[in-house]
């Protein structure tokens, strides 16, 4: 975090404030840090993580569909979720309703081919920009056959 220096300057060993974290003044987490703001500010980058984040999650649904399996799915940014439902639940006792075997037979089986999923039905999955179209391609491969298999 930061702030104006009048501020941060608030803050131990120069102010009377103690603030502590496992990585707090870490120079290697600064630089990862700054590092990821310059690559976020660059033109199109969320533009193209929104397309591969809605390439997995509309691809989930489409296999999904194929398959004759429920499940929907909804991204926003490079965040995902999905659900083994007909329609997308609206609160927690609708997610909490949802089929609760099939994630966890889909988790496992999607594991058992190298892809770790979050794993938990009500959890948020995210695309990073180190994901590639050729890895959401596999991931894909790798729902359609754990799918089938549901």
């Amino acid at each position: 975090f930061g702030g104006p220096r009048r501020i941060m300057e608030q803050l131990a060993p120069l102010g009377p404030v103690y603030q502590a974290g496992t990585l707090s003044g870490n120079p290697v987490a600064t630089a990862c840090g700054l590092a990821t703001l310059r690559e976020i500010k660059k033109p199109g980058f969320f533009d193209a993580l929104s397309a591969r984040t809605a390439q997995l999650a509309h691809g989930l649904q489409a296999a999904a569909q194929s398959a004759g399996v429920p499940l929907v799915s909804e991204c926003q940014g490079g965040m995902f979720g999905f659900f083994f439902a007909s329609e997308l639940p609206q609160n927690y006792n609708v997610v909490m309703a949802t089929d609760k075997e099939r994630f966890n037979r889909f988790f496992h089986g999607m594991l058992d081919r190298g892809v770790y999923l979050a794993p938990a039905l009500y959890e948020a999955g995210f695309v990073s920009a180190a994901h590639t179209a050729e890895d959401i391609d596999a991931t894909l491969a790798a729902a359609r056959d754990v799918l089938a298999q549901l």
